[in-house]
Formats: C-alpha cells, structure tokens, sequence
C-alpha cells in the first residue's frame, strides 16, 4: 500500500512543469508604485503596493526607514436599532499609537479608496504640515492610478 503511493507520487512528480505566469496586469494582481516629490524643501518617498483587496502604502519623509506601522478597515457596528453604522477601526501594528500621524491618514485613505490600508509612516511628529503635504501628494497619486473612489455625482471636495 505504501509502495503504490510513493509510485503516484513519483509519477506526478514527473508531470510537473513551470509555466510562466501572467503579468500583474493581465491577472490583476500586485502592482507596485514607488515614487518621490520634494515639496517645502521636504523629501518625501512613497511607495504603494495594490493588492486585490488591499493597499499597503509607505510614506518616508528625508530618509528610507520605515517608522511605525498602521493597519486600518471599514468596520460595521450593528446598533441596537434596526440600523447599522460604518466606522472605520485604525490600530498600530508597530509603534506609535493609535493617535498618531499615521493613523490619521490610514482612516482617510479607508475612507478615500474603501480598502483595507496598511500604512507604514516615517513623519516627524508635531509637524502637521508636513503630514499634510504628505497625504496631499500620496492622494493625488491614488487617484491618476484609479485606486480611489469616485465622488457620487453632485458633491464637491
């Protein structure tokens, strides 16, 4: 019984070939953007990497290391009422807390794109502008890759 086993197993085995696989755009998978921008004489590095459900994007600021890590989603709270409420859950994952620099951008870019965000920021704290400048750019990135959401018809930004 054993020995049979190994024989299909060894006759499998001489089945198998590598094919190659599809790019990442034929198959929808990861694509990967890195880019930077100086802006206020500030150099900021970013790198965004799309998944299939998810964005996992990193944002340095004068140097290439990675500062702490957020994970943030789209949550349903299911209300005593016969309603429900979308809130979106930010937690760090690596440093910082849940109140810093970071995570305030991982909850826009939930709301922005409507994926799961994982964001790995390296910003000095106590500098909103740069944090500002930072989304500003990474922001307008998002949107010329389509990786957002479309405003509904008859809002303004």
């Amino acid at each position: 019984m054993c020995s049979n086993g190994v024989g299909e197993l060894s006759g499998s085995m001489n089945q198998l070939s590598v094919t190659a696989q599809p790019s990442c755009e034929d198959s929808g998978g990861v694509k990967v953007t890195c880019f930077s921008q100086v802006a206020d004489d500030v150099n900021f590095h970013f790198q965004i990497i799309r998944l299939q459900k998810q964005i996992y994007v990193w944002i340095g600021c004068n140097s290439a290391k990675f500062g702490h890590l957020y994970a943030a989603a789209s949550t349903r709270q299911v209300m005593y009422t016969p309603c429900t409420s979308d809130t979106i859950s930010v937690t760090s994952l690596i440093g910082g807390t849940s109140d810093n620099t970071g995570s305030g951008i991982a909850r826009r870019l939930v709301r922005k794109t409507g994926l799961n965000i994982v964001l790995a920021c390296n910003l000095p704290k106590n500098n909103p502008m740069l944090e500002v400048n930072a989304e500003i750019i990474l922001i307008q990135k998002l949107i010329s890759l389509g990786y957002t959401n479309p405003k509904p018809s008859g809002q303004s930004s």
